[in-house]
């Protein structure tokens, strides 16, 4: 799966910047390696995160329409 790095929206509305992929040690799944471009009570400004690559990449229902987990908005 090719994954570009750059600015997406999540389809909640926050935004995020994806650095890249990797691979689980164990398993080899690919990972989604990205930042929060947002300030988190809970996890600190600008959080590292990591997703299966098949689920960032993956549609889901919003008010009945399939839309992009996430979508891809540019470059930095």
């Amino acid at each position: 799966m090719r994954i570009k790095p750059g600015i997406y929206a999540h389809y909640k509305g926050k935004r995020y910047m994806i650095l890249g992929t990797a691979h689980h040690s164990e398993t080899l799944e690919e990972l989604v390696v990205y930042r929060a471009l947002y300030t988190s009570l809970e996890f600190g400004r600008n959080a590292l995160w990591v997703r299966p690559a098949k689920m960032f990449a993956e549609k889901v229902v919003v008010e009945g329409k399939r839309v992009p987990r996430f979508k891809f908005l540019g470059r930095e």
